[in-house]
């Protein structure tokens, strides 16, 4: 499989060729064109994070019922993928540490990664971000998007990220969430600033987005007329 990044970083889309029976899962709904003879399907998935269960438990972590699987009869098969966001796309190889990634970040992959929702408790509610996350593990390439740019920290030791900029981490790091001042009730209801950071711990990579969707939403929102 060979991946081409295009227009990055504030409109990019994967340029994806696959060789003869090779298989490519993507998130639903993210196919922008694709040569005529590839196979396409909708699956639930089957195996680790697969079947019906998976596919409910990634519904409830925001992302679709069901994955998109490509697969080329032969070498050469050319596939174009856009993510729910204008923004970059970063191309992660996994290795044996494993990757936990913000749900609506999953854009696709090989078919020996596997993807399982993590429960990463009450912290990640009070974050103010989705309760579960992506638990990716298996070996491959892994597409991940971001609202805006997406840049690589690399942590030895402790490194703080504001929650709503966090896109994927390695599962080497410990993490809490935490208040960014002294007050927990000026942090919570503290909008369009630093009100929660993540408070990262070990060695490894974080990977953050320049822009927070949740302070973008609430922005954009606001200046809707009401129904």
């Amino acid at each position: 499989m060979k991946v081409k990044l295009l227009h990055q970083p504030d409109s990019a889309i994967a340029h994806i060729t696959l060789t003869a029976g090779e298989e490519l899962v993507a998130e639903a709904g993210t196919m922008i064109a694709m040569s005529g003879y590839i196979n396409a399907s909708t699956t639930l998935r089957q195996g680790k994070g697969g079947g019906i269960l998976g596919g409910l438990k990634r519904l409830v972590g925001g992302e679709s019922l069901f994955l998109s699987v490509f697969r080329s009869p032969t070498s050469g098969g050319e596939i174009f993928l856009g993510p729910k966001f204008m923004g970059d796309i970063l191309s992660y190889q996994m290795t044996p540490t494993g990757l936990v990634v913000q749900a609506t970040s999953y854009l696709a992959s090989e078919s020996n990664v596997d993807i399982d929702l993590g429960f990463q408790g009450f912290k990640s509610f009070f974050s103010g971000e989705s309760i579960f996350w992506l638990d990716m593990s298996g070996s491959g390439l892994v597409l991940l998007s971001a609202f805006g740019g997406i840049y690589e920290v690399p942590v030895n030791g402790e490194y703080i990220v504001d929650t709503g900029h966090i896109v994927a981490f390695e599962k080497s790091l410990s993490f809490d969430v935490t208040k960014a001042g002294t007050s927990w009730l000026g942090a919570i209801l503290n909008i369009g600033g630093e009100g929660l950071i993540c408070r990262f711990k070990g060695r490894g990579k974080v990977f953050c987005q320049t822009h927070n969707p949740g302070g973008f939403g609430s922005l954009v929102g606001s200046q809707l007329p009401p129904r």
